[in-house]
């Protein structure tokens, strides 16, 4: 990264992240600091782990209905958005929040300054059925026109050309979120769901951990991960550390860092049916306890009824019926470390979601990708 580089609004000291155009030129990116790491969580394990079945009465009900945080997105965005395809399938954006406060102070690596980020983004597609779904990751240093939005406070930004994606969240937060990636794929999003660092944490520690095989070494003293090539069973601290990682392994950009959280995505969900976490009414509320206060959903779903229905229709989806891919993109001509939209590919892909079809091949074919495909596999 070229000492020319300015640093992002807000993110004191990180090279190269201030979303301009023209920000930096030079090599690939370098390694960033530990402090701005994204994270993930898929929106059938967040919702999923909160079904009660008949154990959600009474004192539970209430208890549980009272942790969960929402957002009136519809609100905020009003009527001027894409119309809702009618074909019994769902849109969902998921995304992984840094706030610098509370209990993610220590884990963000920061100082409480009291703002939220957002370095991952997926748009989880439900197709019709429930039975399979299709997963768009977006990175976060992609290149685009964000609209002018309004956050649920009311407050208006003006739109802004030239600026990286994970702008939009940390300028009018989750309502700036949808209304972006609206804009950009065409397509609506039914539902939104956001789950912190403490919350993702906690939930891998609640399931007893995640098996995955790394196929190498990975070692990056700044997302405190060191794991041997071979099978693993990661703690939360340890599956933190290996969704936020992007030198650890592979080329240090952020598309080799996405190829490790889709992996890991499997991971997790084969992990959830493993342990039968549907069957045990224990296991059960204590997931939901930890899952309740550590995601934030769009208000239709701000309720335990909303996610247990939520929830019940996605269940059956199993890793294997994931079809995950990364947004279509190239590197920036004019700067190595930004990426911009290839948007004929990138259309392949939403027209093929607005339609409720599998995603071609095509789609992603000779787009840019990272180095870390294929180094950590579920199971």
């Amino acid at each position: 990264m070229s000492a020319e580089s300015t640093p992002e609004p807000g993110i004191p000291g990180e090279p190269g992240t201030n979303g301009s155009r023209h920000s930096a030129k030079g090599r690939r990116r370098k390694p960033r600091s530990k402090r701005r790491k994204g994270l993930l969580i898929t929106a059938w394990t967040a919702a999923g782990i909160v079904v009660l079945g008949g154990t959600g009465a009474g004192y539970l009900y209430f208890k549980l209905n009272g942790n969960i945080k929402s957002v009136d997105i519809d609100s905020a965005l009003g009527t001027n958005r894409p119309t809702k395809v009618d074909n019994g399938s769902e849109n969902i954006l998921v995304l992984g929040s840094d706030s610098r406060s509370g209990s993610n102070k220590k884990l963000g690596g920061g100082a409480d300054d009291g703002s939220a980020r957002s370095d991952t983004a997926m748009i989880v597609h439900v197709y019709k059925g429930h039975k399979k779904a299709g997963v768009v990751s977006m990175p976060r240093d992609t290149l685009i026109d964000r609209p002018e939005c309004t956050d649920t406070a009311g407050k208006t930004y003006p739109a802004a050309s030239g600026v990286m994606f994970n702008t939009a969240y940390s300028t009018g937060g989750a309502a700036c979120a949808v209304k972006t990636v609206e804009s950009i794929t065409g397509l609506r999003m039914d539902h939104y769901l956001e789950v912190d660092f403490s919350g993702f944490q906690k939930l891998i520690d609640e399931l007893g951990g995640v098996q995955v095989t790394t196929t190498k070494n990975i070692n990056d003293s700044q997302s405190h991960l060191n794991l041997k090539a071979g099978t693993h069973k990661l703690d939360g601290e340890q599956a933190l550390g290996l969704v936020r990682t992007r030198h650890g392994v592979g080329d240090g950009s952020d598309l080799g860092r996405i190829q490790l959280q889709q992996a890991f995505i499997k991971a997790l969900v084969n992990q959830v049916k493993h342990i039968g976490v549907f069957t045990s009414p224990k296991r059960l509320y204590d997931l939901a306890n930890t899952a309740t206060k550590a995601v934030t959903t769009d208000s239709d779903l701000g309720s335990v009824n909303s996610l247990m229905g939520f929830a019940n229709g996605l269940k059956s989806i199993s890793s294997s019926q994931m079809h995950m891919v990364t947004m279509p993109v190239q590197y920036d001509p004019a700067n190595p470390n930004r990426v911009i939209v290839e948007k004929t590919k990138a259309q392949q892909v939403w027209t093929a979601l607005r339609n409720d079809q599998q995603i071609p091949k095509s789609a992603t074919k000779g787009t840019a990708t990272g180095e870390a495909k294929g180094v950590v596999t579920a199971g």
